[in-house]
């Protein structure tokens, strides 16, 4: 699994942008526009903590966890349809983030933590963490399906038969890829060389082959209710976060992205894995991966057996 020092080597950083750009409580993970791409990202974005929170059977009185909360999209979201929510992640720029929003987040590991400890919940929710929890050296270990089985004891541990759990994370496409032919050296714009350097930008990180490999993993503990592939909603959102770019030069903008940018200055300088994460943002390499389905997207929800 990434390292806190891994999720922080990229979430950190982003969080001098992201949220400037995209405003409070920012997603960043695939909005849910269902076919209806003349939405606005925002409305999308909502859109999916909804249809998520429905697909819970969300009800006010509810307790949420969100494994992976990110700025606190779902904890905002949950917190408006009055119920409560507990987030984890391992960022402490997005867990100071949260807790300035008034939002209950923990800077804990769910590897790590005694479910026991944080109590009974009405449903969990992971968006956009699942593909950190297993490393390029642990899937060439062999140890990919272990980590997936107990992340999910850990989930049934703290949900009550029949609770719900919603699972949305990128997969692999296609064809799983040999880490071994990964080289930043390979042609440019060749799988091997793209995915070199995603493998930079999201360290400790290797994706779960597909939906099959996830729903067996589960399988001792939950029932697969439904998924959604969001492969082209991926597409569209990330093709939107590149259009917004652009706000980060409006006046009352650009002070803070200039500051951002000045904190980063050192990094470019000296971390070379740092100037390849820029690098992979700035060639778009992962949508690339989802337009050529060298990578795909699951949304998927699961029932406590």
């Amino acid at each position: 699994m990434a390292t806190q020092s891994e999720i922080e080597a990229l979430y950190d950083w982003v969080h001098l942008f992201h949220p400037l750009r995209s405003g409070d409580y920012a997603d960043f993970s695939c909005a849910f526009f269902d076919g209806n791409f003349n939405q606005t990202l925002a409305v999308a974005q909502t859109a999916k903590h909804q249809w998520v929170l429905d697909g819970l059977r969300f009800q006010p009185v509810d307790r949420i966890l969100d494994v992976g909360c990110g700025w606190g999209p779902v904890l905002n979201a949950v917190r408006k349809r009055g119920g409560k929510a507990l987030g984890l992640t391992l960022s402490s720029a997005q867990a100071r983030y949260c807790a300035a929003k008034g939002l209950n987040v923990s800077l804990q590991d769910w590897k790590t933590v005694r479910p026991f400890t944080l109590g009974v919940f009405n449903g969990v929710i992971s968006i956009g963490a699942f593909e950190h929890f297993c490393s390029m050296d642990e899937y060439i270990q062999g140890i990919q399906d272990s980590i997936y089985r107990d992340f999910f004891a850990f989930c049934a541990q703290v949900l009550p038969v029949g609770g719900r759990l919603f699972l949305q994370t990128m997969t692999w496409g296609k064809e799983v890829p040999d880490p071994k032919r990964l080289s930043l050296t390979a042609p440019e714009g060749t799988p091997e060389r793209i995915l070199a350097r995603l493998n930079k930008f999201y360290p400790g990180s290797w994706l779960p082959s597909g939906k099959a490999q996830i729903i067996a993993a589960a399988s001792d503990y939950f029932h697969f209710l439904h998924s959604s592939n969001g492969r082209l909603d991926y597409i569209e959102t990330l093709t939107r976060w590149g259009n917004d770019s652009g706000k980060l030069l409006k006046p009352f903008r650009l002070p803070k992205a200039l500051w951002g940018v000045a904190r980063l200055f050192p990094r470019f300088c000296f971390e070379a894995d740092f100037r390849v994460q820029i690098e992979s943002a700035r060639r778009n390499d992962q949508q690339v991966c989802f337009q050529r389905e060298i990578m795909s997207h699951e949304r998927m929800f699961f029932e406590r057996t």
